[in-house]
């Protein structure tokens, strides 16, 4: 018997921008996205902005006799017509909510976690110089250098003056975050990675929600892939990325969303590390990210997540804003995205255990929640388990098939981040204050 051909991979997307100047058009501009080269005849994938802001993700296929943003923009226009429903894309982004008026701008901190990566730091550099925020101070977290090739370059240059430097040798992202906390001056701490590329409205529309909003202690806003060129990367924007979709929404640990039976223990569902921004006040009696969480950390990853859940624990609301875009570099090789499967699922159990050992008088909620977020995974489970038209961008489908592989790395990282974290733990890991 012939054994049955694999599938093959994924061919490269080109990655643009279409600008609407209204959800039913016309187009008012096409081009790559930022740093990506110019689309070619193929797959493309776009972010169409309406008016500006970002409103969908599309995915489409031109030939060499086409105009991709024609293509793009009938495509763009059906869907924000509401061809797939009754409400509408175009509908939901005209009731989007924008934060009630709140005064000036908070001054904020941008604080980036840097490691041995001083090409693509100065890449994101440059798009945070760029931004168009009023006043904000920029703070590179040196974590465990080996050389001194992130100071030389912050320190020299055109970034000397303009960006502050600080060492920090504590390995771990939570340990560099925490350094950041202590050196930053920003009423709102904004905190992103090495590997983006922040449109010039990222800080403003990330900060924005705290002048408005006195209960808000969390904001985290849209990450959209900066290249489609590998499998690997192609394979985690079709299985959803980072995004979180384009749609806000608020969490209130006083009315917990019905359609999240586990919240506040559902974090990975309100953002992530690489776009996330904290009030300064919250956070540091939130006591910080816990060091014994992160990569660079036993326990792999989770610090994002524990602060998120943190935060929300002493009263405060999360608010997700689509406005705040960065454009994410994804890794790029079979092996990045196997590390990457078994770091989310460390870093997941990781931050349980975290969030459980600091803050103990939360277990009655989650043994309480357990039942019913038990039946909504396993109901979620089974919608994941059919075959889909999903596209990269549509978060949670499966253009390309998630390798059975990739989930049984998850699940063994599921098993190891417990013991990872109280490895991190007994190796020195100690939150920077607050519940322990």
């Amino acid at each position: 018997m012939s054994r049955p051909h694999s599938p093959a991979p994924p061919r490269a997307v080109s990655v643009t921008e279409l600008e609407l100047a209204a959800p039913e058009g016309p187009v008012t501009a096409f081009r790559p996205a930022p740093g990506a080269p110019d689309p070619v005849p193929g797959d493309v994938y776009a972010l169409v902005r309406v008016a500006g802001r970002p409103a969908a993700a599309l995915f489409a296929h031109h030939t060499p006799d086409q105009d991709p943003a024609e293509v793009l923009g009938a495509l763009a226009v059906r869907r924000l017509a509401g061809a797939a429903g009754p409400r509408g894309d175009a509908e939901r982004l005209a009731a989007r909510e924008a934060p009630a008026p709140g005064g000036p701008a908070p001054r904020a901190s941008v604080v980036v976690a840097t490691r041995e990566r001083a090409a693509s730091l100065a890449r994101a550099l440059d798009s945070l110089l760029a931004q168009d925020h009023p006043d904000h101070e920029i703070v590179v977290v040196d974590n465990a250098p080996r050389t001194t090739a992130t100071r030389d370059l912050v320190t020299g240059g055109r970034y000397a003056g303009r960006v502050r430097y600080v060492r920090e040798d504590r390995p771990g992202l939570a340990a560099a975050h925490n350094a950041g906390v202590a050196a930053a001056r920003g009423e709102v701490l904004a905190f992103t990675d090495d590997d983006v590329l922040a449109d010039p409205h990222w800080l403003t529309a990330l900060t924005a929600p705290f002048a408005a909003d006195p209960r808000l202690g969390c904001a985290t806003g849209l990450i959209l892939p900066a290249r489609l060129t590998t499998p690997a990367q192609i394979l985690l924007e079709s299985h959803g990325g980072f995004a979180k979709g384009f749609a806000p929404r608020l969490y209130d640990p006083a009315r917990p969303p019905a359609d999240e039976p586990l919240f506040p223990f559902t974090a990975g569902s309100f953002g992530s590390g690489a776009n996330m921004a904290f009030r300064a006040s919250a956070l540091r009696r939130a006591g910080g990210f816990d060091p014994a969480t992160g990569t660079g950390t036993p326990a792999r990853g989770g610090d994002d997540l524990y602060a998120f859940v943190a935060v929300l624990a002493t009263g405060h609301r999360l608010r997700y804003t689509p406005d705040a875009l960065v454009w994410h570099h994804h890794r790029e090789t079979w092996q990045d995205l196997r590390n990457q499967a078994y770091g989310y699922g460390a870093g997941l159990t990781a931050y349980l255990t975290a969030t459980l050992l600091r803050r103990p008088a939360l277990l009655p909620a989650l043994l309480a929640r357990l039942p019913r977020g038990l039946a909504h995974a396993r109901a979620l489970t089974a919608a994941r388990g059919g075959a889909g038209d999903g596209v990269p961008g549509e978060h949670g489908t499966r253009h390309h098939p998630w390798p059975p592989a990739l989930s049984r790395l998850e699940r063994r990282g599921m098993l190891h981040g417990p013991a990872g974290y109280l490895r991190a733990r007994l190796t020195g890991g100690r939150p920077a204050g607050g519940p322990r």
